[in-house]
Protein backbone atom coordinates (compact mmCIF):
# COMPACT_ATOMS: atom_id res chain seq x y z
CA UNK A 1 0.00 0.00 0.00
CA UNK A 2 3.04 2.19 0.83
CA UNK A 3 3.73 2.32 -3.50
CA UNK A 4 0.05 3.58 -4.05
CA UNK A 5 -0.14 7.27 -4.01
CA UNK A 6 -3.23 8.16 -1.85
CA UNK A 7 -4.66 10.50 -4.59
CA UNK A 8 -5.15 7.19 -6.83
CA UNK A 9 -6.10 5.60 -3.21
CA UNK A 10 -8.78 8.94 -3.05
CA UNK A 11 -9.97 9.02 -6.80
CA UNK A 12 -10.79 5.01 -6.76
CA UNK A 13 -12.63 5.76 -3.66
CA UNK A 14 -14.37 8.98 -5.40
CA UNK A 15 -15.63 6.81 -8.54
CA UNK A 16 -16.61 3.74 -6.29
CA UNK A 17 -18.58 6.30 -4.44
CA UNK A 18 -20.02 8.14 -7.19
CA UNK A 19 -20.81 4.97 -8.91
CA UNK A 20 -23.00 3.92 -5.43
CA UNK A 21 -24.57 7.42 -5.50
CA UNK A 22 -25.75 6.81 -9.14
CA UNK A 23 -26.92 3.68 -8.47
CA UNK A 24 -28.90 4.53 -5.88
CA UNK A 25 -30.67 7.39 -7.39
CA UNK A 26 -31.17 5.77 -10.54
CA UNK A 27 -32.32 2.28 -9.99
CA UNK A 28 -35.90 1.89 -8.45
CA UNK A 29 -35.43 -1.78 -7.66
CA UNK A 30 -34.70 -2.25 -3.57
CA UNK A 31 -32.27 -4.94 -4.53
CA UNK A 32 -29.84 -2.79 -6.82
CA UNK A 33 -30.00 0.10 -4.28
CA UNK A 34 -28.98 -2.22 -1.78
CA UNK A 35 -26.14 -3.00 -3.93
CA UNK A 36 -25.21 0.70 -4.45
CA UNK A 37 -25.28 1.42 -0.90
CA UNK A 38 -22.47 -1.36 -0.07
CA UNK A 39 -21.12 0.03 -2.84
CA UNK A 40 -20.74 3.78 -1.18
CA UNK A 41 -19.96 1.56 2.57
CA UNK A 42 -16.87 0.20 0.28
CA UNK A 43 -15.50 2.90 -0.78
CA UNK A 44 -15.78 5.24 2.35
CA UNK A 45 -13.65 2.37 3.89
CA UNK A 46 -11.14 1.99 0.94
CA UNK A 47 -10.62 5.74 1.65
CA UNK A 48 -9.95 5.07 5.44
CA UNK A 49 -7.59 2.29 4.63
CA UNK A 50 -5.79 4.60 2.02
CA UNK A 51 -5.31 7.21 4.28
CA UNK A 52 -4.45 5.57 7.42
CA UNK A 53 -1.82 3.44 5.14
CA UNK A 54 -0.64 6.72 4.21
CA UNK A 55 0.12 8.28 7.39
CA UNK A 56 1.12 5.06 9.02
CA UNK A 57 -1.66 4.65 11.94
CA UNK A 58 -3.89 1.90 12.62
CA UNK A 59 -7.01 3.85 12.71
CA UNK A 60 -8.10 3.25 9.22
CA UNK A 61 -8.01 -0.16 9.43
CA UNK A 62 -10.40 0.31 12.41
CA UNK A 63 -12.27 2.54 10.76
CA UNK A 64 -12.99 -0.36 7.96
CA UNK A 65 -13.58 -2.97 10.18
CA UNK A 66 -15.97 -0.49 11.75
CA UNK A 67 -17.59 -0.24 8.38
CA UNK A 68 -17.68 -4.05 7.78
CA UNK A 69 -19.78 -4.37 10.61
CA UNK A 70 -22.21 -1.91 9.74
CA UNK A 71 -22.57 -3.06 6.34
CA UNK A 72 -23.15 -6.57 7.43
CA UNK A 73 -26.04 -5.45 9.78
CA UNK A 74 -27.05 -3.09 6.70
CA UNK A 75 -27.38 -5.86 4.43
CA UNK A 76 -29.12 -8.36 7.31
CA UNK A 77 -31.79 -5.44 7.94
CA UNK A 78 -31.98 -4.97 4.12
CA UNK A 79 -32.33 -8.26 2.68
CA UNK A 80 -35.26 -8.90 5.67
CA UNK A 81 -37.17 -5.80 4.57
CA UNK A 82 -36.21 -7.01 1.24
CA UNK A 83 -38.34 -10.49 1.74
CA UNK A 84 -41.29 -8.66 3.74
CA UNK A 85 -41.75 -6.53 0.50
CA UNK A 86 -41.62 -8.48 -2.28
CA UNK A 87 -44.36 -10.77 -0.46
CA UNK A 88 -46.10 -8.13 0.20
CA UNK A 89 -46.16 -6.54 -3.25
CA UNK A 90 -44.45 -9.17 -5.23
CA UNK A 91 -42.44 -6.57 -6.73
CA UNK A 92 -39.04 -5.02 -5.70
CA UNK A 93 -39.99 -1.92 -7.32
CA UNK A 94 -39.52 0.88 -4.25
CA UNK A 95 -42.46 2.81 -5.80
CA UNK A 96 -45.19 0.15 -5.99
CA UNK A 97 -43.63 -0.17 -1.47
CA UNK A 98 -44.38 3.41 -1.21
CA UNK A 99 -48.07 3.76 0.40
CA UNK A 100 -47.71 7.42 1.39
CA UNK A 101 -48.15 8.73 -2.10
CA UNK A 102 -51.38 8.55 -2.32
Amino acid sequence: MANVPLEHVTLLAAMLFALGAIGLLARRNILFMLMSVEIMLNAAGLAFVGAGARWGQPDGQVMFIFILAMAAAEVSIGLALILQIHRRYKSLDADLASEMRE
